[in-house]
């Protein structure tokens, strides 16, 4: 942005952005295990990506905040926008491969499947909750209401961060399945 003024107004039409957003992608997600879409393509390359689209995204987040910690604004900013184009990319192929592709299932057994379960459900539930709050904090930063977005980051941050390394473990507990 050109100013560093508070803008307000842009945060109002950003946020309204983001909840519609957040609503079409829970609405997608909870649609791809009921809908599947025969495109004629095999998907199945997708999942590794997705792991390490994750992955990428958990360590430029780490970048981030070593950037924050050291006053590198300008570092840390480039690096929430990798972070937010990593995870908008994940988001897409994922999107892609659950409605184009038959669910796999974990084969684990014992105290594996537990842990698989608890990985997964927690990933999920937590991607699906701080969906609308990484974009409102991304808005609150991008508007330049920057105490709002400290404050804000501060709990989302840890939470975008556990997606994002969960994400890979999953895949990689599930990969024997594929």
């Amino acid at each position: 942005m050109s100013t560093l003024q508070p803008d307000i107004q842009l945060e109002k039409k950003l946020n309204l952005l983001a909840y519609i957003v957040s609503v079409v992608v829970l609405l997608l997600v909870g649609l791809m295990r009921r809908v599947k879409i025969d495109v004629g393509v095999d998907f199945h390359f997708l999942p590794p990506i997705h792991a390490s689209l994750n992955a990428l995204t958990a360590v430029i987040l780490l970048a981030a905040l070593y950037f924050i910690k050291n006053k590198q604004v300008e570092n840390h900013r480039k690096a929430i926008y990798a972070a937010m184009v990593c995870s908008a990319l994940f988001l897409l192929s994922y999107v892609v491969y659950h409605f184009t592709t038959p669910e796999t299932r974990f084969g684990g057994e014992g105290s594996i499947r537990t842990v698989y379960f608890i990985l997964l459900i927690t990933h999920v539930v937590l991607a699906a909750v701080t969906l609308p709050f990484i974009l409102l904090t991304f808005n609150r930063a991008y508007t330049w209401q920057i105490e709002r977005h400290k404050k804000m980051a501060r709990w989302v941050f840890p939470l975008w961060l556990y997606v994002a390394i969960t994400g890979p473990i999953c895949y990689l507990m599930l990969k024997p399945y594929y």
